[in-house]
C-alpha cells in the first residue's frame, strides 16, 4: 500500500525548515492534502567512558517547557560528512572530543511529519578540551552511569525520541 505524491510545494522555508503541502493519493483513489516539514540530517554520539558512564547534557526545550537528558546532536553543515558533525557537536555541546567514532545507528524519529534523519555514532572514551562552546546549549554536562538509564526513562527525564533509541541500543550491546 504505496502512497503516491502527486505534488509538493513549499508553504515556508528558511535556514531551518521547508514547511511544505503535498497532495498525496493513497491505494483507494483518494487525496489528502498533507503536510510535512523537510528537515536537515543532524548527527551525535553517545560517548561511553571506561567507568561504563554515559557523556550527556541537561537541557531545557522551549517547545514542550520541559527538562531532559539527551545525547549530544546538532545538524551536519552542508558538506560535511555525518561522523565529523558528531564529533563537532559533541566537543562544541559538551568539551569533550570523544574517541574514534564508529556507527551506531540512523533513525528517523518521526517519519510521518518529516524527513529528518539522525546519524548516531558511539565512541569508547572522550578527552576534556575545554569548556562547551556555547553555555546556551546546556544546563549541565555530566557523566551518566549507564544502569540509571532505564530509570531516568521511567522518570521522564529522558524524553527525545532519538536519544531513547541509541540509549536502549547501547543498553543492549552491554
Amino acid at each position: 500500500m504505496r502512497w503516491q505524491v502527486n505534488s509538493e510545494q513549499s508553504l515556508h522555508a528558511d535556514q531551518w525548515l521547508d514547511l511544505r503541502q503535498a497532495d498525496v493519493e493513497l491505494p483507494d483513489g483518494r487525496h489528502l492534502d498533507h503536510r510535512l516539514v523537510r528537515l536537515a540530517p543532524a548527527a551525535g554520539a553517545v560517548v561511553v567512558d571506561d567507568r561504563r558512564r554515559v557523556l550527556l547534557i541537561w537541557r531545557h526545550r522551549f517547545i514542550t517547557d520541559s527538562w531532559g537528558w539527551e545525547v549530544p546532536m546538532g545538524r551536519i553543515e552542508a558538506g560535511e560528512e555525518p561522523v565529523v558533525a558528531a564529533a563537532r557537536e559533541v566537543e562544541e555541546e559538551t568539551g569533550w572530543r570523544p574517541g574514534p567514532l564508529r556507527p551506531l545507528l540512523r533513525t528517523e524519529p518521526n517519519n510521518g511529519i518529516t524527513d529528518s534523519v539522525h546519524h548516531v555514532f558511539r565512541a569508547d572514551g572522550a578527552v576534556r578540551v575545554g569548556p562547551p562552546a556555547d553555555e546556551w546549549e546546556a544546563a549541565r554536562v555530566d557523566w551518566v552511569p549507564l544502569t540509571d538509564v532505564r530509570r531516568l526513562i521511567g522518570e521522564g527525564d529522558i524524553v527525545g525520541g532519538t536519544t531513547l533509541a541509541a540509549l536502549l541500543y547501547v543498553l543492549t550491546e552491554v
